[in-house]
């Protein structure tokens, strides 16, 4: 996909509110759907004026722009656009969220060994096979 303009205004704000930086945000893949949904959710006028005028998150800036700016936040970190309720993007938006990785965790069910996987002892043996002998 064309790296715009937009995207990369879009792509920088967000490293700014988040605190991870650029390429963490593009190692997620969904830099374009987030700007899509920001855009969409904010409506054109009040996503151009986030774009426009937010340098650096402060005390100063409206409610408007606040909320605007706590919203993408969410979104990066949850997947979801806040609101009653708030709407997951996708199950991929779900797992790529940034609260995993500024803990060091996987998302629930996102792991290659499925749903429940958390629950089962891990083979310790090295063998991969889920034997009994754990190595413990």
């Amino acid at each position: 996909m064309p790296i715009t303009d937009d995207l990369h205004r879009f792509t920088a704000l967000s490293a700014r509110l988040t605190g991870f930086d650029v390429v963490a945000l593009e190692a997620t893949g969904l830099t374009e759907v987030y700007r899509a949904v920001a855009a969409e959710r904010l409506g054109a006028e009040r996503y151009a004026r986030l774009l426009r005028e937010l340098g650096e998150p402060d005390d100063a800036m409206d409610g408007e722009l606040r909320e605007a700016a706590q919203a993408v936040t969410y979104l990066w970190y949850t997947g979801s656009w806040p609101g009653p309720p708030p709407t997951v993007v996708s199950p991929r938006a779900y797992a790529e969220g940034l609260v995993w990785k500024a803990a060091g965790l996987k998302a629930p069910a996102t792991d290659p060994g499925g749903y429940g996987s958390w629950g089962e002892a891990r083979d310790r043996s090295g063998r991969g096979d889920g034997g009994e002998e754990s190595g413990r």
